[in-house]
């Protein structure tokens, strides 16, 4: 038996207008992002001259804000090595104040001792040198009348290591002078050059002190000019503080000199070596651990905001840039009235006209960008790897030059986006 062929029932009408529709909206606002892309391309393809100028300003502008970066850090890492090299990893114990009453009512000053350095060398772990100091005063005797003021330090062999010093002639004593009790004497250069005439002249000298001749055998200098605000002056004589200790003829030092095995470690160092020494004193005696993490900290901020600071101030550039794209993209709306108003009659959103004209002008921004980017970048690594100098390179100079780049065309662009999608097509037709 044979099936007959049942007709489908029709669409109700709501339903066929609702579906018409549906497609009329799709087709009149869908328009792939690639298609955006393809006509800000064939765009740029069209007027070069005029886009390559326009991007000029935007390749100068980010590589001056990666340039600018590259400098800041360079003079921040310059700095804080410099700063460092005073002494690297250093804890500095200084006496402040505090005295101790004698048996006949008169009191002395409560000054650090050697034994609190051993103490400290004892208790606390990482120090891997250590160096007491006794400061004294005197004139010295040249011969011939002649005399000068001078401050005598007596430190120990590793005061060396602990203070960074370099010696430009001669040696620094070691542990047998030091253990022998011998007569000898470094001096630092501006005294040695006012005396004797240079360095090297003065090595083998005798000069006395308190009446005790001593001999000259080096003569050295702080790895970077402090300029007076170390102990160090330009009148310094160093000798064994095994020697020194008998101009005074007690076991009391000014200052002791910590170095610790790593930077991690100087902070709760301080710390610790502070009480130590406090707990062996009295408790009104005053007592201060200093050490340049402090320093290094505050010369690190200050670095950063000066760094940020000459980057915003090149990114001023781009923002001229950005004025320069957008008068681009208003001449560029002008003459191309009659393409807009075709595309509108076509069916063509305002959303879409919007979207094109914006992609052009990021497009034209980011690629000015990126260019710029790379030349910012190639010029540290090109000094680093041709020269002995190592240049930092940040990465985020070079996340920042490119998202200064997106925003300002997203910015500037958005006037002549907006121009064109609100043209009306029946007048951008009617345009010659």
């Amino acid at each position: 038996m044979a099936t007959a062929n049942i007709p489908k029932p029709a669409l109700p009408a709501r339903t066929r207008r609702s579906s018409f529709e549906k497609t009329l909206a799709s087709a009149r606002s869908t328009m792939m992002f690639s298609e955006v892309v393809r006509l800000a391309v064939d765009s740029f393809k069209a007027s070069k001259v005029r886009f390559l100028l326009t991007m000029l300003g935007m390749i100068i502008g980010s590589a001056s804000i990666i340039l600018v970066y590259t400098l800041g850090l360079t003079g921040k890492d310059y700095a804080l090595n410099l700063i460092s090299s005073i002494g690297p990893n250093m804890v500095e114990m200084q006496y402040n104040g505090g005295s101790v009453a004698g048996p006949d009512n008169t009191s002395t000053p409560d000054f650090m001792t050697r034994d609190d350095m051993r103490a400290v060398m004892d208790q606390v772990p990482g120090i891997i040198a250590s160096s007491p100091m006794l400061e004294e005063h005197d004139r010295v005797s040249m011969g011939g009348g002649i005399v000068k003021d001078s401050m005598i330090l007596g430190v120990s062999p590793q005061y060396k290591e602990v203070r960074n010093l370099s010696v430009l002639a001669g040696r620094f004593f070691d542990d047998q002078d030091a253990r022998s009790h011998t007569k000898v004497a470094i001096i630092v250069e501006p005294f040695a050059r006012a005396l004797f005439g240079s360095a090297r002249a003065a090595i083998g000298r005798a000069i006395s002190i308190k009446g005790i001749p001593f001999t000259i055998i080096g003569v050295f200098k702080e790895s970077i000019e402090t300029f007076g605000m170390s102990e160090v002056s330009e009148q310094t004589i160093l000798v064994p503080y095994e020697v020194a200790r008998y101009f005074t003829g007690s076991n009391t030092v000014k200052q002791i000199f910590f170095t610790m095995k790593d930077s991690s470690l100087v902070i709760p160092a301080s710390a610790e070596i502070l009480n130590i020494i406090k707990n062996r004193h009295r408790a009104t005696s005053v007592y201060t651990a200093f050490n340049l993490t402090q320093v290094l900290s505050v010369m690190a901020q200050i670095a950063n905001m000066l760094t940020i600071v000459l980057t915003l101030a090149a990114a001023i550039t781009l923002i001229v840039s950005g004025v320069g794209i957008m008068n681009s993209m208003l001449a560029n709306v002008q003459s191309r009235l009659r393409e807009i108003g075709i595309r509108k009659a076509l069916g063509a959103t305002s959303h879409e006209i919007r979207l094109q004209f914006l992609t052009e002008a990021v497009f034209l921004s980011l690629s000015g960008g990126l260019i710029g980017t790379i030349l910012g970048l190639a010029i540290p690594i090109s000094v680093s790897f041709l020269t002995p100098f190592k240049i930092p390179v940040s990465v985020w100079s070079a996340v920042v030059a490119l998202g200064t780049s997106v925003l300002v065309g997203v910015l500037f662009g958005t006037l002549p986006a907006n121009r064109a999608a609100r043209l009306d097509p029946v007048q951008t037709l009617k345009y010659e």
